[in-house]
C-alpha cells in the first residue's frame, strides 16, 4: 500500500482537534478513520494519508528532528507495504525523543501495535 501525503493547515488542524490518539513508546499518532475533505480524494477508496509533526521542543537540532520523522515514516511504510485497509485512514505521526536512539525494531513494534488496534 502506498502512503499518501496529508497536507494543508485546515486538514491538520481538524485532525488534531477531532482525531483519536495512540501513544506508543517511540511516537504519538493522531488518527481518524475517514478520508480528508479534499476535492481530489475519493472517500470510498481505502488509503493511508500520513503527515508528520516534530516541534523544536523535541530537539534543538533540525537534522535530528528530521531523522526522527524519517525513521517513523519509514517504519510505517515497511509495515503497511503488504497490508490491505478496509477504509481510509488519516494520521499525524509525532515522534518522541526515544525514536532517535532506539532500535528500529522498537519503532516497527509501535506501528504494528497501532495497526492491530485499527
Amino acid at each position: 500500500m502506498k502512503l499518501s501525503r496529508l497536507s494543508g493547515r485546515k486538514v491538520n488542524d481538524y485532525l488534531r482537534r477531532k482525531g483519536e490518539v495512540f501513544r506508543g513508546k517511540t511516537m504519538t499518532i493522531r488518527y481518524l478513520q475517514k478520508a480528508p475533505h479534499h476535492p481530489n480524494v475519493d472517500p470510498e477508496q481505502p488509503a493511508l494519508y500520513v503527515g508528520t509533526q516534530a516541534s523544536a521542543k523535541l530537539h534543538k537540532s533540525a537534522v535530528k528532528r528530521n531523522r526522527m520523522r524519517r525513521r517513523c515514516k519509514e517504519a510505517l511504510r515497511t509495515t503497511v507495504a503488504d497490508m490491505q485497509l478496509k477504509s481510509p485512514v488519516q494520521m499525524i505521526l509525532a515522534p518522541k525523543s526515544a525514536s532517535l536512539d532506539c532500535d528500529f525494531q522498537e519503532i516497527i513494534g509501535d506501528i504494528e501495535k497501532f495497526m492491530r488496534m485499527l
